[in-house]
């Protein structure tokens, strides 16, 4: 196989909750990660020498500090691959946005590769290379909801919950981004969101599992809002917005700076961002996706 597309997609976090700081510096934390149907774009062929990566966003970068990059370079490293390898990345997911998408071109990097290299890497050793890579690269290995623990790189795949069926997501990115590591160091000024208590995640996780919107609707949560929404206000004006008109929850995904709520339908999401237009303004990114 000399060529290969393959879509990457993004996710929400509808829960996050943070268990304290780690001895080796991560955090550990539970979360519930949902796939969302916003995607990047991956082509992938064999040739040349190396790797060469080339991006329709100049914002990032094409060397070894694009995860795209790194994943290519330790899939080739542990295959003691000498072969040239062509990948474009064609970004429609915002950067730095709570919605994975780097995490996302990661893991379609190692099963791209593997597949274009005749599937050399059982299932733990590419969860191995992607564990390495980032906390949400495992997830991205496979296609269900997943509970994450650890510092999120244990995944345990999960069967797609009744609460979501033929529910929407509305996502609105406010066309600035949170870097992780800052929402990270600053929770340290929030004691309670760092050091949480553990088994919310089993709480929301037994309410989307049962369909119950009455007792899933006070379980989403996430640690890393207490400093995001003090620094940017805006997102917690979005997310009282889409209660006040409707939504069955509204949160923000992972680090943000991405709010996201959970809506009836789609049509039920294009009228929303309708509202939203009228009382915020245009000049945001949005999406309404189906579960």
């Amino acid at each position: 196989m000399g060529l290969l597309h393959k879509n990457s997609p993004g996710k929400v976090n509808l829960l996050l909750n943070i268990l304290g700081k780690r001895p080796d510096g991560f955090h550990e934390l539970e979360t519930i990660l949902q796939p969302v149907n916003v995607f990047d774009k991956l082509r992938f062929e064999r040739g040349g020498k190396g790797i060469q990566l080339t991006c329709n966003e100049p914002a990032l970068p094409v060397d070894s500090n694009n995860l795209v990059y790194r994943a290519a370079d330790a899939f080739l490293k542990t295959q003691h691959l000498d072969a040239g390898i062509r990948i474009h990345l064609e970004k429609r997911i915002p950067l730095a946005a709570g919605l994975g998408g780097g995490s996302g071109n990661a893991a379609t990097t190692l099963l791209g590769l593997n597949e274009i290299f005749g599937s050399p890497l059982t299932g733990p050793a590419l969860s191995t290379l992607a564990a390495a890579l980032g906390s949400d690269v495992p997830f991205f290995l496979q296609h269900q909801p997943a509970l994450g623990t650890g510092r999120g790189e244990k995944i345990q795949p999960l069967n797609n919950f009744p609460a979501l069926q033929g529910k929407s997501f509305l996502l609105i990115h406010p066309g600035f981004g949170i870097a992780t590591p800052w929402a990270y160091q600053n929770l340290a000024r929030f004691p309670e969101a760092l050091n949480g208590r553990p088994g919310r995640a089993q709480r929301l996780l037994a309410a989307l599992q049962a369909g119950d919107w009455r007792a899933a609707s006070g379980e989403f949560y996430n640690s890393l809002e207490a400093p995001a929404l003090e620094k940017y206000p805006v997102l917690a004006l979005y997310q009282e917005f889409f209660r006040a008109h409707g939504a069955l929850a509204a949160l923000m995904s992972g680090s943000g700076s991405t709010t996201f709520a959970i809506v009836e339908s789609v049509p039920a999401g294009e009228a929303l961002v309708e509202k939203f237009k009228t009382k915020f303004g245009a000049n945001a990114w949005m999406a309404v996706v189906p579960v």
